[in-house]
């Protein structure tokens, strides 16, 4: 962790950030969406510092890195939402770290995305209570204790409590709710940090049947005729899509109005500070207020997301029409909590207290950048910059000519409709350089050239578990049984247990091999047909290396669902 050092100011305020993921711009009813209903967020907007130009990065790992440093994902290490670009690098500093710092107490409850091992969980990067899931999703193949439990995945989880799998009773939003609550409840004699991440209403889209009652019978492409604005097509599947989710944002509502309680009745709303914001657009297509694009696409619709901040001291009722971004998060946090930003760090981000606190503020244009590939960031291919009215989008080839990209007035166009590239050729130029040059900086990023690895066999995380989340190889890396995969590791000498878990049983009369660096152990398997493979008393000498686990039989490769490694000595 960077070096902090503090300012000696007035009483800390505590801070509560509620993320939800994969809310698009248009899933609330303050937003314009007419079917949804979500009465407690639409009353905490209007008691609240709006920023009507709030954006995101288009996916959910990079939104949270940014989040949580102040920084550009791509800085942080962090470049993918799987494949082994999901983890963020030990030496960032956290918001949860600065304000520990101060003498805070600091939790997490749901979704953290940046890393599922030492020393990447959130008890290595602040936090001092913990509560998630693991990877991008429950359900997904790197959350491996709710993975088999198929459409019930949401309901009754064993979850990782500290580091710890424990079991839960009950639908997931609610869950972290309630543990965020008796978290509060916990500390409220001091300053604290709450950072309520819920993984709805994400895929897969499980809701509690109470809630899919209230919106089983609508059309949600319904009620726009007379809107004026762009609205996408709706296949069936996306109408029903629709109707799960606004269940799930439903849910979430619900519980944001508890929480609001408990901070009432706990007597310390006054003086907390809560934001509100959702870490990318839709995944499906639905209402999103006329903009372009969803989920992974950097035009609006992607990356324009609802940003509400609230605190007794600041005006009610405010709307701000300066473009701001997740980046900002972590020096506003710090100058309203009074602390200092983190030394020896590029933070990309400006405090947003100007903004909230002024009504004609002395804020300086500046650069936004917007981009989304697989693995890292491909050159002119999903990628964006924009300032002030104008944005420049490249959906294009390495080597093409500028005019062969697109540019918006976003002020004149906010729907991104109208590329007005061939009439503004020179602004274009001129935007397209700034971009070279961000491009260069970041993918130059020290975290990207030396990318994080997980430290095997240290007593803080002991045995550890390699989830299919975090192993890098060839793109897209999920549930298939052949696949070229592996993990980048560091390992601490010792003396190992090894166990493989597959994705379904394999036959045996096969030959497991292990390999870690120069080390390459190979054994052959017999018995009855199993889903677990074991290899004892495997020696690793102190090393960094790829792991390549792999079980050979039937003119097959296959690649192991998750590996436990225990260091026994």
């Amino acid at each position: 962790m960077a070096q902090l050092a503090l300012a000696q100011t007035p009483k800390q305020p505590n801070v509560i950030i509620i993320i939800t993921d994969d809310q698009g711009y248009g899933d609330l009813g303050s937003t314009g969406n007419p079917h949804v209903q979500t009465p407690v967020l639409d009353k905490f907007a209007q008691e609240s510092v709006r920023f009507n130009n709030f954006y995101v990065s288009p996916v959910c790992a990079p939104t949270r890195s940014s989040v949580m440093t102040g920084r550009y994902s791509l800085r942080t290490g962090i470049r993918d939402t799987y494949n082994g670009g999901a983890t963020m690098a030990q030496s960032e500093v956290t918001i949860a770290e600065m304000l520990k710092m101060a003498n805070y107490r600091t939790g997490i409850f749901g979704k953290w995305h940046l890393g599922d091992n030492y020393p990447f969980r959130p008890n290595d990067q602040g936090f001092d209570e913990s509560v998630i899931h693991l990877a991008g999703g429950m359900g997904q193949v790197g959350d491996i204790t709710t993975y088999f439990k198929g459409d019930r995945s949401y309901f009754d989880p064993i979850l990782w409590h500290n580091g710890v799998q424990e079991a839960y009773n009950g639908y997931c939003s609610d869950i972290f709710t309630q543990e965020a609550m008796d978290f509060i409840q916990e500390n409220s004699g001091q300053p604290f940090f709450c950072y309520l991440s819920f993984n709805a209403p994400h895929t897969p889209l499980q809701v509690p049947d109470k809630y899919y009652q209230m919106y089983k019978d609508i059309d949600p492409s319904s009620g726009f005729d007379n809107d004026g604005r762009p609205f996408p097509h709706m296949s069936e599947k996306d109408k029903e899509d629709a109707r799960k989710v606004y269940g799930m944002v439903t849910n979430i509502d619900e519980n944001v109005g508890k929480l609001l309680d408990t901070l009432e009745n706990l007597n310390i709303a006054d003086n907390t500070i809560i934001i509100f914001i959702t870490d990318n657009g839709p995944q499906q297509s639905r209402y999103i207020a006329g903009m372009r694009g969803k989920k992974g696409s950097v035009y609006r619709g992607g990356v324009r997301v609802p940003f509400f901040i609230k605190n007794p001291a600041f005006k009610a009722d405010k709307e701000v029409e300066t473009p701001a971004a997740h980046i900002d998060l972590l020096p506003t946090i710090a100058e309203l909590c009074h602390v200092n930003l983190p030394k020896s760090k590029t933070v990309d981000g400006r405090s947003l207290v100007p903004l909230i606190n002024s009504s004609n503020p002395k804020w300086p244009e500046r650069y936004l950048f917007f981009y989304w590939t697989r693995r890292y960031p491909e050159l002119y291919n999903n990628i964006a910059l924009q300032k002030g009215d104008y944005k420049l989008v490249g959906h294009t080839s390495y080597d093409s000519h500028i005019t062969e990209f697109e540019l918006f007035n976003i002020e004149k166009d906010p729907y991104e409709q109208s590329n007005i590239i061939l009439e503004n050729t020179e602004l274009a130029e001129t935007f397209k350089k700034d971009l070279d040059d961000l491009y260069y900086e970041l993918i130059s990023s020290e975290n990207l050239i030396h990318p994080p690895r997980i430290e095997i066999g240290n007593t803080k995380e002991n045995p550890t578990i390699l989830n299919r989340n975090d192993a890098d190889g060839e793109r897209g890396i999920w549930n298939q049984e052949e696949v070229y995969g592996k993990w980048n590791v560091k390992v601490n000498a010792g003396m190992y247990h090894i166990k493989l878990k597959f994705i379904k049983p394999v036959v045996t009369g096969g030959n497991l091999l292990f390999e870690a660096g120069s080390v390459v152990h190979r054994k052959e398997v017999q018995g009855p047909d199993t889903d677990i493979l074991e290899m004892k008393n495997v020696y690793l000498p102190e090393m960094e290396c790829e792991i390549l686990p792999y079980y050979f039989v039937d003119n097959k490769k296959i690649f192991p669902f998750w590996v436990q490694m225990e260091k026994i000595n």
